[in-house]
């Protein structure tokens, strides 16, 4: 007859048998592992049981607060650290066995603010019109490791306004200030938006009472959202920080990677690199993305 009492420790070798019959090994190894971790956090902190049902009811009004524009969820994988850690477990796996001095271009948080199906621009198009914010030029190259330009590589791109607002946080907004654009012939791409803010993650929900019962604020340093991608090639999901914008040292989500802070140049009035007229000072920004080729790995 199978045990049917347990005390604080075989109480977890119970669960994980219960996966005898698992037919997906992956599955099972994920579940043995996060009974394995849950059960131990239990006995470490000597779980209470109000605090258990205090953890589930912060965990229902996670859920509660989720629709189809806001995903608090990933906000809490977000701020936990938990999301740049995945996101540096696939990048460290998309490296293994490649050799070569030259590193690819760093990948970071997707963030819950990214809305599929932005709108496919050519090359130049200011991305961010009628946008509060300081205007601001983006320019670069699309290259693989060896520094061949990519041409045709998509660089799906969205930011918050020069108030630090989503057009997904303002209610009935249409798309702003994102767009898909394609590399030419050299691998190279320009177009407009606005120089990024700092700004709060939503902390109007349970993850921003998590924050501030830590100690801690919401604030993310500014950026601008760029997921790159190209045939034959990896995609990364990156941002672009501003150089010297508060936060860059304690990011809410530690997204930051000194290797994605770029300097924003701020030029007068007048004719842009890429002929533009400007009549308001603006800002030029340079920043060369490097994909890695897929099968660089193990």
């Amino acid at each position: 007859m199978a045990q049917l009492e347990y005390d604080t420790l075989s109480i977890t070798d119970a669960v994980i048998g219960r996966l005898a019959e698992c037919q997906d090994p992956r599955f099972k190894q994920v579940m043995t592992s996060l009974i394995k971790h849950l059960h131990d956090f239990a006995r470490d902190v000597d779980l209470k049981g109000d605090e258990w049902i205090r953890a589930i009811e912060f965990l229902t009004a996670c859920g509660k607060t989720c629709d189809d524009k806001r995903q608090e969820f990933i906000l809490l994988s977000d701020t936990l650290g938990l999301s740049m850690l995945v996101v540096a477990l696939e990048h460290a796996r998309a490296l293994k066995g490649r050799s070569g001095a030259t590193p690819p271009t760093d990948a970071t948080v997707q963030g819950p603010f990214y809305w599929e199906g932005a709108p496919e621009l050519p090359l130049g198009a200011d991305i961010a019109e009628g946008v509060p914010g300081e205007p601001a030029l983006y320019s670069g190259r699309v290259t693989d490791l060896e520094g061949k330009p990519l041409q045709g590589a998509l660089l799906d791109i969205w930011s918050g306004d020069g108030d630090g607002v989503y057009d997904m946080q303002r209610d009935g907004s249409p798309m702003r200030a994102r767009a898909r654009i394609r590399t030419d012939a050299q691998g190279r791409y320009w177009f407009w938006s606005i120089r990024p803010t700092y700004y709060p993650v939503p902390d109007d929900g349970p993850v921003g009472d998590m924050l501030r019962k830590m100690g801690r604020h919401p604030n993310r340093p500014g950026h601008i959202h760029m997921m790159v991608s190209a045939p034959g090639h990896t995609r990364v999901v990156t941002h672009l920080f501003v150089k010297n914008s508060p936060y860059l040292d304690s990011d809410a989500v530690f997204g930051v990677r000194d290797s994605l802070i770029v300097d924003f140049e701020q030029h007068e009035a007048g004719t842009a690199m890429d002929g533009r007229k400007m009549t308001k000072p603006y800002h030029v920004a340079h920043y060369d993305f490097r994909l890695i080729p897929q099968g660089a790995g193990a």
